[in-house]
């Protein structure tokens, strides 16, 4: 395995990766947004609970990324 070809593959457990990773998810709110919009214009709760529960996973996602973040500290695998 090439030396670039390791850096890819612990690109996932790097800071860079994590912060993509944050960010791919926090761009999920805004398809939440709309959809909470949709709802209330509609006027249906059904759809309105199920933007409820994607916000949820969406928040639980973030605090995860972010907890891993926290752990990887200077332990950056591609700076090293």
């Amino acid at each position: 395995m090439s030396k670039a070809l390791a850096k890819a593959k612990g690109f996932k457990k790097s800071k860079s990766g994590t912060y993509l990773s944050m960010a791919t998810t926090a761009f999920g709110a805004v398809s939440v947004a709309k959809q909470v919009k949709k709802a209330r214009f509609e006027h249906d709760t059904l759809r309105l609970i199920d933007a409820a529960v994607s916000a949820a996973a969406i928040v639980t996602g973030l605090a995860i990324l972010y907890r891993e973040l926290k752990r990887l500290g200077d332990d950056d695998v591609l700076l090293g």
